[in-house]
């Protein structure tokens, strides 16, 4: 009889797609998705307009990525483009009121789903978690 065995990375990846998925799904009403979440993420964090190609780097996508995305944030509001000051060729990205707005929305549907997900974790099993995460990100 042939025994099927699940690779580990093969469940990890199977788990953080359907991960990805839920949290999609949980911030469509609020007219978000991951990647628009994530860049206004680094721009609240930033505290201010950010560079196009720094704002790419923090989101870890190429530059025309960020173009698109940029251009479906200022599409609904959430940022703006200007022109930096100190360099007139480059494009800043900056957060809106509404933008500011609708990551707090963000913010609150994402803690909601990361407490139910990890309601599943005794206390000890999430610290274990955490700790095998960040082992596993610093090794790549």
């Amino acid at each position: 009889m042939n025994e099927v065995r699940c690779r580990p990375i093969g469940v990890l990846l199977g788990t953080l797609a359907a991960m990805e998925t839920r949290l999609e799904v949980a911030l469509e009403p609020v007219g978000l998705s991951l990647a628009k979440f994530n860049a206004l993420s680094q721009l609240v964090k930033a505290g201010e307009a950010l560079p196009l190609s720094t704002l790419a780097e923090r989101c870890a996508c190429v530059r025309s990525n960020i173009t698109q995305l940029v251009d479906r944030l200022e599409g609904d509001a959430l940022v703006v483009r200007n022109h930096d000051p100190r360099d007139r060729r480059s494009v800043r990205a900056e957060l809106t009121e509404a933008g500011r707005a609708r990551h707090a929305a963000g913010l609150k549907i994402m803690d909601d789903e990361e407490q139910t997900l990890l309601s599943a974790l005794n206390p000890q099993q999430r610290e274990e978690l955490l700790s095998n995460l960040w082992t596993l990100k610093s090794a790549l």
